[in-house]
């Protein structure tokens, strides 16, 4: 695709302008209720289809399936970080109303190291084209572990990352607010909030190293690969408030993530010798994440609701790249 720069510039007005929204929006500290989150999800999902519509009608049928594989695929992974910040809020005990502005924050440092990751994997991809053979061998790899892993849990308590922050940066154990950083007897030190911003940001570069082959699979174009990612991640925060409370019930999500992760590996590895089409990929991926998410609200319809941000049941592999 030949995008001039006036569109790349474009997009990346659209998302500051939206982060600025959004940050306006809750600029005072407050409770995420359900139908706030559902209104922020309508609004991020609204974007992001409308987006995949104009690049439909500008580069064609195959740039706009292409787009909207990509989305397909970072929006279900986003629902496993679902899972992860659940335990980390839950692990800091942090009060609902400061949780926001992590997630605001994190969400920020995804999008710039996703764009450094996707720009190098650009280049690796024009130079190298055989590693697309190892991104598809470790993203079969990954769906396999993340299958076979799929009810570990995480103890952060063995976290060797927040191990060392805590020991080298010196902190307070009491929150002050939605504040990282407070100075106390002249010197400035963390607070507990700023821990779980490193374990959020942390938790988010983690996830793009599957993320981001996953959605090379299903196109190499740097635009669609940054647009897709981008306009799916927007819409994470208002996800989490809107599933925190049901992460519980969605049982089966590991299989069907895995199951997206092992098919888009194969079409990698397939590459020369049979190329899916990108009708087809959009319905694979579709439906894995259909039949996870229904077959897991059945199978836990007698469940009463879940006390709010309660320690998930599972964790993913990615879990484990944590401990």
């Amino acid at each position: 695709m030949d995008v001039p720069f006036w569109a790349w510039a474009a997009v990346l007005g659209v998302i500051v302008v939206m982060l600025a929204i959004d940050l306006f929006a809750h600029r005072t500290a407050h409770v995420v209720g359900v139908k706030e989150a559902a209104a922020w999800s309508a609004v991020w999902v609204s974007l992001g289809l409308t987006f995949g519509g104009i690049v439909w009608w500008a580069y064609g049928a195959q740039a706009g399936g292409e787009y909207y594989a990509g989305y397909l695929i970072e929006k279900s992974l986003a629902v496993d970080n679902v899972f992860v910040f659940a335990l980390i809020f839950t692990y800091f005990a942090v009060p609902r109303e400061y949780q926001h502005r992590v997630l605001f924050y994190g969400v920020l440092g995804a999008l710039v190291f996703r764009a450094i990751f996707i720009a190098g994997g650009a280049v690796l991809i024009e130079n190298f084209a055989w590693i697309l053979y190892l991104f598809g061998a470790f993203l079969v790899y990954t769906g396999w572990k993340m299958f076979r892993h799929r009810d570990d849990q995480m103890d952060l308590s063995r976290n060797k990352l927040l191990a060392l922050a805590k020991r080298k940066i010196p902190s307070t154990e009491e929150y002050h607010g939605q504040k990282f950083w407070v100075k106390q007897a002249g010197k400035w030190v963390a607070t507990p909030l700023f821990f779980v911003l490193i374990m959020v940001e942390t938790t988010d570069i983690i996830f793009a190293v599957d993320s981001i082959p996953a959605i090379f699979a299903v196109t190499q174009d740097p635009f669609l690969v940054f647009t897709s990612n981008a306009f799916a991640i927007l819409g994470l925060r208002a996800m989490y408030f809107l599933l925190a409370d049901l992460i519980d019930r969605f049982i089966y999500l590991k299989a069907g993530l895995a199951a997206i992760l092992v098919f888009v590996g194969i079409k990698m590895l397939l590459l020369d010798v049979y190329k899916v089409p990108i009708w087809l990929s959009l319905g694979v991926i579709a439906s894995c994440i259909a039949v996870a998410v229904i077959a897991s609200l059945r199978a836990t319809r007698d469940q009463a609701t879940v006390a709010p941000h309660a320690t998930p049941a599972h964790a993913s592999d990615e879990d484990e790249v944590l401990r």
